[in-house]
């Protein structure tokens, strides 16, 4: 029984004693022998009753509403806050770092509270916990529903996009979201690969695509030449480093995956247009490969040395027909369909240092967009899913990235990678034509943009 009511019902005894001595409410176990059946006994409910007293009715008054009291109010919380609490306030039960990432939590916000918000404030919040815009958000989430809602989870579709998003948004592992959601760990990582495959699969289709439509194709050189003056450039290459946490590995595996920064890593490899949005995406290499073998396995390589991607706009450049091709730093090969620098320490001609110039700053364009891909989406940082699903979780980030970017998201201040370092890539024999090719029209577009820009 509560100590507090053991309390007041010893209180009570004193106080019926004070005031009605004569009658006797607990009766000592060494008492003499009862008095006869006929007579009522002193301590029996029906001489309390008709004792000529107020006392005992008084007492049972309030004994009993304290039992009430005592029985309605249920265990307290022995903790100084809860002793602390006025004792007609019902006991709120103490803060958990877990109430902000509940079902019922997360309903609250995105029913009720996200509506009492003017929008850039709204916005603000949800991009403070998923990364995104609250209408980016909801884009999201409606294409990803019917696929979640056919795999039967036990939770609701929104909410465990907006697990995943908060996961891939701060870094989270799967135990400090599991912990936060009161969530098993194992369903976390369950959901986390369930959704990130879905966006690498499902909606990569729609949001990266190759830029082959004529009015797209004009809109991304057009966009390259108002930045670098070249003619014909349709996107950025580069390679980035993604460390992945925790790998466990054969000791040979493990030195292909440690990159040239000194940690354990898979290879991604981006095109961007000038918008900074992805066109192709490829993680299929360990981060001790370099970018020039990991290009070569790539299905853009395949499909560009394979003439399976056609660009229906040539221009003519001193006499060279000049198809849409990508630029990339030195680390990839000379191509026709890929220009890169004539020197990386600006030992060329003025011509060729000029064309350089231009063109490493169309470069530019690919390695902001990987730093705002990390900022963006923490997890990229410093990866902490399996290395089986660490190629879908990378590919799903640069999809959500793709949307931030047509959505037109605020773009918060660059992750820097290292700079670039390591040797010029060798061509192959396969490649030699492409080179051959590529070495002519690189040399005419530096004579072309340094004639344009000295007349100027």
């Amino acid at each position: 029984m509560d100590e507090t009511f053991m309390l007041m019902l010893s209180n009570l005894l004193h106080l019926h004693n004070s005031l009605d001595p004569t009658t006797s409410l607990l009766s000592p176990a060494s008492s003499s022998s009862p008095p006869p059946c006929s007579s009522p006994s002193p301590s029996s409910p029906s001489s309390l009753l008709s004792s000529s007293s107020s006392a005992p009715l008084l007492f049972f008054t309030l004994a009993s509403l304290l039992s009430f009291l005592a029985t309605s109010k249920g265990p307290q919380d022995s903790s100084p806050s809860s002793k602390r609490r006025g004792p007609n306030l019902s006991p709120s039960p103490p803060p958990s770092s877990s109430s902000h990432f509940s079902v019922s939590a997360f309903r609250a916000l995105s029913t009720d509270h996200i509506w009492s918000l003017d929008a850039p404030t709204r916005d603000a919040q949800w991009r403070s916990f998923y990364g995104l815009s609250y209408p980016v958000f909801t884009t999201v989430v409606d294409k990803l529903k019917p696929f979640i809602t056919a795999s039967n989870l036990s939770l609701p579709s929104d909410y465990a996009v907006a697990m995943v998003l908060s996961r891939l948004c701060h870094g989270y592992s799967a135990k400090t979201v599991a912990s936060r959601s009161s969530l098993d760990p194992y369903l976390v990582s369950k959901i986390t690969n369930m959704v990130t495959r879905l966006l690498a699969t499902k909606l990569y289709p729609e949001f990266i695509k190759i830029p082959v439509s004529r009015r797209r194709l004009i809109e991304t050189t057009q966009g390259f030449e108002e930045l670098t003056s070249l003619p014909n450039v349709c996107g950025a290459i580069d390679g980035s480093p993604i460390k992945v946490r925790g790998l466990k590995l054969d000791r040979n595996l493990m030195n292909s995956y440690e990159c040239k920064y000194g940690y354990d890593s898979v290879l991604l490899q981006v095109v961007a247009d000038h918008r900074k949005i992805f066109w192709d995406v490829c993680v299929k290499a360990p981060g001790g490969a370099d970018d020039a073998t990991h290009f070569r396995d790539s299905l853009l390589y395949n499909r560009l040395t394979s003439g399976d991607i056609v660009w229906d706009k040539v221009i003519n450049v001193r006499g060279h027909h000049v198809r849409p091709y990508i630029v990339g730093d030195w680390c990839y090969p000379l191509l026709s369909f890929l220009m890169t620098p004539f020197s990386p320490d600006g030992a060329g001609t003025p011509a060729q240092n000029l064309f350089d110039g231009m063109l490493m700053k169309g470069r530019s364009v690919v390695v902001d967009a990987i730093g705002l891909l990390k900022t963006r989406w923490k997890i990229l940082q410093d990866l902490n899913v399996g290395l089986n699903h660490a190629p879908q979780t990378i590919v799903a980030c640069c999809v959500l990235h793709n949307l931030c970017q047509i959505a037109r998201e605020p773009e918060p201040e660059f992750w820097k990678d290292p700079d670039e370092t390591g040797d010029p890539a060798r061509v192959l024999e396969s490649e030699k034509q492409f080179y051959y090719f590529g070495e002519s029209l690189r040399q005419a577009l530096a004579d072309d943009l340094h004639q344009r820009l000295s007349s100027r």
